[in-house]
């Protein structure tokens, strides 16, 4: 459609709405496995790269560059139309998409083929001050941002001597216990304890480290044995974790809890789950009961034999456990994407799409440096061992050759030297001191 090949035929566009871990991995294999005169690949998504969220702890936590932990979409996907964008609008009657882009007029483009691949959103609570003073941790750049706080706030602690504000600068509270939530208090916290070693009037001791969750425990995703380790493995390095617990109030940063705890703390990392993104509300395809699109075994959305969708933002039947629906995981992510892109070349090439169907191996997890738990293949691993897996897959699900040579130089510079402990928190207010300058000038005019 708008694009003809050799023969004046028109060539199918399948457009691609999300260039995530699902939608990039979606694209690279129609990519490799269609001719350039067999179809256009369109990928639109708000961000010129995907990132490899599993990595987001170790690059908060300095092990991992920020570069090495994000795939530019326009380097891997050479062949694709990359437009950095959103989709606002779908008329399926005219196979039409409603493109926004970054600056400039909004357009539209058609399509034959549609991928819904947006993901997924933190999911939020109307928690009074949560808005202000919450931050999240699911893209790079929270990531990077919580990694130079926590940093600035050792430097405010080493040189304030007011203990109220010392105190509170070192208060570090982390809501929800699931990987996410688990994973990053676990790398910072280790991250700072390292980080003492610079700052000679700051013990690990004077730092509190607290959890926050509202079921009864932790890691809901391997067995609970090995929550229950992870608890008494947070707790020996001074990590309080609060089951049934929930917060209640973050207003001016004083914490408080369900449970009566009140507190002041500089850092509220809200880590608490996901929500598909609301954008598919508008983009006429049936939704579940949770808002996420509702897709068949064939990852094809109900009711449409030209609309696809997976990963976080899809609810497709889990065919290894009947009556159930895939868990949200890089794990499925990966494979899904690779079994939708197969049908949908299979679509494109006149034959009928196959059925998805991946029986869930296990859970990895990393508590910091040479620390973590495992439960794969019914075979539970804690500590170094565990931590050595979880890294070992991880960087064989990361994408591309290119980032698993980054990957692998990061870590193997980490054997031979300290991580540097810098925070660039004015990284974010770049303007601030030429403008103080300017200010300056014109007060002397």
């Amino acid at each position: 459609m708008g694009k003809t090949n050799g023969n004046g035929k028109a060539i199918p566009r399948i457009l691609i709405v999300g260039g995530g871990y699902v939608g990039m991995y979606t694209a690279h294999r129609i990519l490799k496995k269609l001719g350039k005169d067999e179809a256009l690949v369109t990928v639109v998504d708000p961000r010129s790269y995907m990132t490899y969220q599993p990595f987001l702890p170790e690059a908060a936590a300095g092990s991992l560059s920020p570069r090495h932990v994000v795939v530019p979409l326009r380097r891997v996907l050479k062949r694709a139309e990359v437009l950095t964008a959103r989709v606002t609008d779908i008329d399926h009657e005219r196979k039409v998409a409603a493109i926004e882009p970054i600056a400039g007029d909004p357009y539209e483009i058609e399509f034959d083929q549609l991928v819904i691949a947006v993901g997924s959103i933190a999911r939020t609570l109307p928690i009074p001050g949560l808005a202000e003073h919450g931050i999240g941790f699911k893209q790079i750049e929270e990531a990077i941002a919580l990694r130079n706080h926590v940093l600035g706030q050792m430097d405010i602690a080493a040189t304030t001597k007011d203990e109220k504000v010392r105190r509170r600068a070192l208060t570090f509270v982390f809501v929800g216990g699931g990987f996410a939530g688990i994973e990053a208090i676990a790398e910072l916290e280790d991250m700072a304890r390292d980080a003492c070693k610079i700052y000679p009037n700051i013990r690990p001791e004077d730092m509190r480290w607290l959890m926050v969750e509202g079921s009864g425990r932790i890691l809901p995703e391997v067995r609970p044995a090995l929550g229950e380790y992870t608890v008494r493995e947070l707790e020996k390095r001074g990590i309080q974790v609060k089951l049934n617990t929930f917060l209640e109030s973050c207003v001016n940063r004083r914490v408080q809890l369900s449970d009566g705890t009140k507190l002041v703390a500089s850092t509220i990392v809200w880590t608490a789950g996901v929500k598909p993104n609301p954008v598919v509300q508008r983009f006429g395809v049936p939704l579940g009961e949770r808002g996420h699109v509702m897709a068949d075994p064939t990852l094809q959305v109900e009711g449409f034999d030209y609309v696809w969708s997976a990963g976080d933002g899809a609810q497709v039947p889990d065919l290894a456990n009947p009556g159930k629906f895939c868990s949200p995981s890089a794990q499925h992510a990966v494979r899904q994407a690779k079994q939708l892109a197969d049908n949908v070349v299979a679509r494109v090439r006149g034959f009928e799409p196959r059925e998805y169907k991946h029986k869930h191996v296990g859970s990895v997890a990393s508590l910091g440096l040479h620390k973590g738990v495992a439960d794969v293949y019914n075979v539970r691993l804690r500590g170094w061992p565990a931590w050595f897996m979880h890294r070992t897959y991880h960087m064989s699900r990361v994408p591309t050759f290119n980032r698993k040579i980054r990957v692998i130089a990061d870590w193997t510079l980490a054997l031979f030297f300290r991580r540097e402990a810098v925070g660039l928190g004015s990284i974010e207010r770049p303007r601030d001191e030429f403008a103080e300058a300017a200010g300056d000038l014109r007060k002397a005019a």
